[in-house]
């Protein structure tokens, strides 16, 4: 089905999937309980094209990697909207583990590099 992705393009796609769950999130909390129709039919368009970019990416990273990768880089970008957007407490216990999950992405960055 199509040729398979290099390893850069999987990486700039997974970036965009990335961009694309970031947005699907930000809408959640725009929704405002799915009270508001744009951002709540956006949330479900965001995640579809998200999801839809996974599975092309998957091919060529593998599960674990996309995986990680995805919601890890997702969480960190939510988090950091959430805390200069919506005005949302940023802790430094809070700070200290988005660290943890940018660290731990490069390590499997680094890992699927070197087993490439």
């Amino acid at each position: 089905m199509g040729a398979q992705l290099s390893i850069n393009q999987a990486w700039a796609v997974l970036s965009v999937a990335i961009v694309f769950e970031v947005a699907g999130t930000t809408c959640m909390r725009l929704s405002e309980g799915f009270s508001r129709l744009t951002p709540s039919v956006l949330i479900f368009v965001f995640y579809a094209a998200s999801f839809a970019l996974n599975t092309l990416v998957i091919r060529t990273l593998g599960l674990s990697v996309v995986y990680a990768v995805w919601s890890g880089v997702g969480t960190v970008l939510t988090a950091m909207i959430g805390y200069l957007y919506f005005r949302e407490p940023a802790t430094a216990l809070k700070m200290v583990s988005a660290g943890l999950i940018v660290i731990g992405v490069i390590g499997l960055h680094s890992a699927s590099r070197a087993t490439a």
